[in-house]
């Protein structure tokens, strides 16, 4: 009896055993249902599956169904949610904010290499969310933000003041650049923006892009700016509960899925873009404004003279300068 229940001990464990390391992840992420990251997401999480061997399923959640990606940043911290694909939120980190300075790409060329693996900006997030229980799994580049308008656009290649008021993300950076841009800003949570445009209290909207202003703004946009405000990127996390809960095997097998991803998206970014901006155009007969390269020029200089020592000063001089110089050699 003793041998028997001693083998039948060994393989209860064996089978316990075996069975911890299958996992099922709640990924969360910020655009509606069929939207391109929704889609690219789904495909992750099939190659994660058949990669683990069914070991690990992912079950993605559109259109903030989890929360704002602010609260899905801290949930994601304490192990609440396993996953999400998403902006960075700074509320527990103002450095954070580094992400999204204004005018630090000034192409698609330059977005790899600062934004892209071995840049700067990549392995800076990589520590910022570590210091969260986070694991940064890969950087996901979606476009150069723009400006939208539901009206005529005022002066659109200066810096000229254009008495227009535009809804910002309460994030210090948008703020600083509706300004310097010679917008009024208004921060205003993203679940209230379509109404304010909608009642009037604003006539635009800083902060996305081509593609966010149709999947979000699109009955209100009759104007669009790309005026690459700044280089939008988002984060594929994951806490570090769920990712040490997994063996080696299944480990490596999510990151080799994440870095395929993210060179995937790379390839396809640009294009991308141009094919938002098309849509906008086509599909809702709006106003895309051309900008020539001076023009842009112009904008850039503006916000780097005006904005950027406002936001070191935020995020730490001696830091922040540090990660400009490099991305800007």
């Amino acid at each position: 009896m003793k041998k028997f229940l001693t083998a039948t001990a060994v393989a209860t464990l064996i089978g316990l055993s075996g069975a911890a390391q299958a996992a099922d992840f709640k990924m969360s992420h910020v655009r509606p249902q069929g939207a391109t990251i929704d889609v690219e997401l789904k495909a992750y999480a099939e190659a994660v599956k058949e990669a683990t061997g069914g070991d690990v399923n992912i079950e993605i959640y559109a259109a903030s169904a989890l929360g704002d990606y602010t609260t899905v940043q801290e949930r994601v911290s304490v192990g609440a949610i396993e996953m999400a694909t998403q902006p960075a939120a700074t509320g527990t980190d103002r450095r954070m904010q580094i992400a999204s300075v204004p005018f630090l790409a000034s192409n698609w060329e330059d977005a790899r290499k600062i934004y892209g693996p071995g840049g700067v900006l990549h392995e800076t997030m990589a520590e910022l969310f570590s210091k969260q229980d986070i694991t940064m799994l890969a950087a996901y580049p979606v476009y150069f933000g723009g400006i939208s308008l539901n009206r005529d656009a005022v002066t659109p290649g200066t810096t000229e003041p254009k008495g227009i008021k535009v809804r910002v993300p309460g994030i210090k950076s948008f703020q600083l650049t509706g300004e310097a841009l010679g917008y009024i800003p208004a921060p205003i949570p993203f679940s209230e923006a379509f109404t304010a445009i909608q009642v009037g209290v604003v006539d635009g909207v800083i902060g996305s892009g081509a593609e966010g202003y149709y999947a979000s703004f699109r009955d209100v946009t009759k104007s669009y700016i790309p005026a690459n405000t700044h280089f939008e990127v988002w984060f594929m996390i994951i806490s570090n509960e769920a990712l040490s809960g997994l063996d080696e095997d299944d480990q490596a097998a999510m990151r080799k899925a994440a870095e395929d991803f993210e060179a995937a998206r790379w390839v396809v970014a640009e294009e991308d873009q141009g094919k938002w901006e098309q849509r906008l155009a086509d599909e809702l007969d709006a106003n895309v404004v051309e900008l020539t390269d001076e023009q842009l020029a112009g904008m850039a200089a503006k916000v780097r003279e005006t904005v950027w020592p406002e936001l070191l000063n935020d995020v730490g001089q001696e830091w922040g300068q540090s990660i400009l110089d490099k991305a800007l050699n």
